[in-house]
């Protein structure tokens, strides 16, 4: 796995429902290396620290091989990497095969899987069309945010390499399934998930009603 852009933020004024609200989703690439702080991405611009920034929302990574699936579904868009307002997009990145809690080298950086992109409306303003929520979450195709473990630069170029995986964990694609598409076949996974430490409270909170 590969980076492949380093991506930032200038805040930007939106009209959601007859309010102007601020976001820091239109993220463009930078021709720079970003550097991975414990709550943020130095530079970045985190605007509602309820939903974005904090320890376990640090940085976000998508995967560069899912643009293909998205252009082909918004083919007039102007493309740029960023679109899905993460700060790193990553090559050969695949949500069925990472696991949440296991540590990776990124750059100067270590980093921890931690929680699976939940998107919002500014995702829908973003693409012109709040559909988009829905097919994002049908997809798979969250990308992740990690916890920085150890703070750093990184620059395009630079590896995801494993450190230590979480060899009994759940992927990012279980747990979307989970928080998104349970049924009762997904029973075992649903306790391993639970019995984990390294899977946050706040995305235990939204399946422990099938227990």
């Amino acid at each position: 796995m590969k980076v492949v852009s380093t991506n930032i933020a200038e805040p930007k004024i939106i009209s959601w429902r007859g309010k102007e609200v601020k976001t820091g989703i239109y993220k463009r690439p930078v021709n720079k290396p970003i550097y991975l702080d414990t709550e943020d991405v130095k530079g970045d611009h985190v605007i509602d620290r309820r939903y974005h920034g904090g320890v376990d929302k640090a940085c976000y990574l998508y995967s560069l091989d899912h643009y293909a699936y998205w252009k082909e579904k918004y083919p007039n868009l102007e493309w740029n990497y960023g679109m899905f307002g993460e700060n790193l997009t990553i090559e050969g990145f695949d949500e069925h095969a990472v696991k949440i809690g296991s540590i990776y080298k990124l750059g100067e950086a270590t980093v921890q899987i931690s929680r699976p992109r939940q998107p919002c409306y500014k995702l829908g303003v973003r693409f012109g069309n709040q559909g988009i929520i829905k097919q994002f979450i049908d997809s798979l195709f969250s990308g992740v945010y990690v916890r920085i473990l150890k703070p750093g630069s990184v620059k395009v170029g630079e590896g995801l390499s494993i450190e230590n995986e979480n060899e009994n964990g759940i992927t990012i694609a279980q747990l979307n399934m989970l928080l998104f598409h349970y049924k009762e076949e997904y029973r075992n996974v649903l306790e391993r998930a639970l019995e984990d430490s390294l899977v946050s409270d706040s995305d235990k909170k939204y399946f422990r009603k099938h227990v």
